[in-house]
């Protein structure tokens, strides 16, 4: 005679608990893999800062110590020093989608740094390869844009710095101030263009970051959580270290524990009425 083996269904709360232990499982090992995954952008970006200050050390040796710098005239097209105004964002990179301070109109081409650190031909800025030019390494793992409202209320697509300006990364070119519109105080490049001035400590004085390091200046928020959902940015300090996830506290500070955008502690003196 054969035997049937009966087959023993689960029941309901039997269900519920493995559910519930898969829940708490779950709940335990989210943020550790979300935490994994945000140190590992962090890291990429830490690697991209390296780089950039491997190519920035040889630009400064052949330019008699001036960074990469780009003016623009208000049309947005570049002119000769001491005409015009220098933006930061033109350092290096891809042409970038912003018609505005000649984001959308400097390619890899004319941005300083690009032949630093890119090995290959770079496209002319009027060729139609200009305008699907790549260069990763201006861009951020974590680049997770600009909550700007001005921008969004025109239509702009903000979601990633690298699209919107051709790089997640800015040069030191001035310190945070509560004016919308205007940049008060120059730091490591001069009002006019030229040389950086001599800078008191280069291990605290930072020269490249990514973006959120602005992300209060004019005296707003910019909403640039990009590492660990807080306003946080990576740095490289002119002595060409990398410090990574340096707090960016609210309002306008340019000294803080970690970091100074200033040359000397008094540079701010200069600019008072």
């Amino acid at each position: 005679m054969l035997w049937r083996m009966a087959r023993r269904a689960f029941t309901l709360i039997e269900l519920l608990v493995v559910i519930a232990i898969v829940a708490m499982l779950l709940a335990v090992l989210l943020p550790t893999l979300s935490g994994s995954r945000e140190s590992a952008r962090s890291t990429g970006c830490g690697s991209n800062l390296r780089q950039l200050g491997v190519g920035l050390t040889m630009y400064l040796g052949q330019h008699n110590e001036r960074l990469p710098q780009v003016r623009v005239n208000d049309a947005g097209e570049p002119v000769a020093a001491p005409d015009g105004n220098n933006i930061g964002a033109l350092f290096g990179g891809k042409k970038g989608n912003l018609p505005f301070y000649g984001i959308d109109q400097v390619g890899a081409e004319r941005r300083p740094l690009n032949e630093f650190v890119h090995e290959g031909d770079i496209p002319p800025d009027d060729s139609e390869d200009s305008e699907h030019f790549e260069l990763p390494i201006f861009q951020d793992p974590a680049d997770g844009g600009v909550n700007d409202p001005f921008l969004l209320s025109m239509g702009f697509d903000t979601s990633s710095t690298y699209e919107l300006l051709g790089t997640s990364y800015n040069l030191n070119d001035h310190a945070l101030d509560s004016v919308p519109g205007a940049e008060v105080y120059p730091t490591l490049i001069p009002k006019q263009g030229g040389r950086m001035p001599q800078v008191a400590d280069p291990t605290r004085t930072w020269v490249l970051g990514d973006q959120p390091i602005y992300n209060h200046d004019d005296g707003g928020d910019r909403g640039q959580t990009w590492h660990f959902r807080r306003v946080q940015a990576n740095l490289l300090f002119l002595d060409m270290h990398v410090d990574l996830a340096n707090r960016v506290p609210p309002g306008v500070e340019n000294t803080t524990a970690q970091y100074t955008f200033l040359p000397d502690p008094r540079w701010l003196e200069q600019f008072d009425p």
